[in-house]
């Protein structure tokens, strides 16, 4: 199996757009990209830790690719705002590609180019960073699987999941 970090705002969203992928076998919500070791939700959400909230996605190569997952998180969030994603504000909720290798790098940069290059984004630029993945500090339990676990179909400030 192999791994993916993103992060593209309220983690329960992104987490439960990916559980839906083909050849996605498990996810975990949780903060990477700060300094500060073992963070909570609620210093991450003080926006001073500089972690990001982040989904770790374990994946079945070949069944979907680095590239597919790409789709899914461009498809999934703005890439376009700084610190922003909906209603959610800080620096926790920016968009971030975390890789793990060269070819997640190359791959993530390449994708992010061809997106820039067409007209789904016009006259903004597209923000989200892609950095090597550090450590992934998984989220308390009772963010794992949140909408699933309330019985919720998605995001009641987004529509979607």
């Amino acid at each position: 199996m192999d791994k993916a970090i993103f992060a593209a705002g309220c983690f329960w969203h992104v987490e439960a757009t990916f559980r839906k992928v083909k050849g996605v076998v498990s996810t975990r919500v949780g903060y990477t990209g700060g300094k500060l070791e073992n963070p909570t939700y609620k210093e991450v959400c003080s926006d001073r830790t500089g972690h990001a909230e982040a989904i770790e996605v374990e994946y079945d190569s070949a069944v979907v690719s680095y590239d597919d997952l790409l789709s899914v998180f461009w498809d999934t969030h703005d890439p376009t705002t700084v610190n922003r994603q909906g209603a959610d504000v800080g620096s926790q909720y920016r968009s971030v590609v975390f890789y793990h290798s060269p070819d997640q790098k190359a791959a993530a940069i390449a994708s992010k180019e061809r997106l820039q290059a067409t007209d789904r984004y016009r006259h903004r630029k597209i923000v989200t960073e892609i950095v090597p993945a550090t450590t992934f500090y998984p989220a308390e339990d009772y963010h794992q699987r949140y909408f699933e676990k309330r019985g919720l179909a998605s995001c009641r400030i987004c529509g979607t999941a």
